[in-house]
């Protein structure tokens, strides 16, 4: 089955599927942890015919409803298939070298092999910044790789 994902800035993600039958229908997950059941018109797959607001609390409920158990499953097996991997948040303090400078002046793929995923500023999430994305002190920096790889980056924004 084919799961649509699209990123909705300031909001969150919205996953969207087409049944069997036709019908098209989606999730939206708000960065709150509140989530929306979209139901789209019959006639018009670009229109929503439906949308109920679901508390977290609730949105697990319909989850366990709708099978989670298969669901955790699979997460186990996409787990095991990134063992060793680990993802941390390092903070530009000021002073830091790239403070003011680009992620390429970091080289930090190349000399750690790690990879910066996203920055988070001013609670905003900017995934997949590009080489001339432009450091700011208290930017958390997030990072993917393996735990000797990614403290090789938190020393690298620390200290150059």
């Amino acid at each position: 089955m084919n799961v649509d994902e699209t990123a909705l800035p300031g909001i969150g993600l919205r996953h969207d599927f087409s049944t069997r039958a036709g019908r098209r229908i989606g999730v939206v997950s708000h960065h709150s942890g509140r989530r929306d059941l979209v139901v789209y018109d019959a006639t018009d797959p670009d229109s929503c015919a439906e949308s109920i607001a679901l508390t977290a609390e609730e949105g697990d409920v319909l989850s366990e409803l709708l099978g989670a158990p298969h669901i955790v499953e699979k997460l186990a097996d996409l787990s095991r298939a990134f063992a060793g991997l680990v993802g941390e948040q390092i903070t530009i303090l000021p002073g830091s070298p790239y403070d003011g400078r680009r992620l390429g002046d970091t080289q930090a793929r190349t000399r750690t092999s790690a990879s910066i995923v996203a920055v988070v500023r001013d609670r905003q999430v900017l995934a997949s910044p590009r080489p001339d994305f432009r450091f700011q002190a208290e930017d958390v920096v997030v990072v993917v790789g393996t735990p000797e790889n990614t403290a090789a980056v938190g020393e690298l924004l620390r200290s150059g």
